[in-house]
């Protein structure tokens, strides 16, 4: 297993739970709370479906190997 396939599964859960936190805020701090039933499992299925591609971003980035051979961006500093 490589080790960016490793730091994304790590970076996956944190990832999906923000996702799934902010979706769960917005479902409940708005009007949306009616369908509630409905909207909280399509947030888990969602986040859960987006946060792989978007651990798989962010995974290279946290290594030194990146910085040395980038310049530091957002997600790196």
């Amino acid at each position: 297993m490589s080790v960016r396939l490793q730091i994304t599964a790590l970076v996956y859960m944190m990832v999906q739970a923000v996702m799934f936190g902010a979706g769960l805020v917005i479902v409940e701090a708005t009007n949306l709370r009616a369908l509630e039933m409905t909207l909280i499992p399509a947030d888990v299925i969602v986040s859960g479906l987006l946060a792989a591609p978007i651990a798989w971003w962010i995974a290279p980035r946290l290594r030194a190997r990146y910085w040395r051979a980038h310049r530091p961006d957002f997600v790196s500093g």
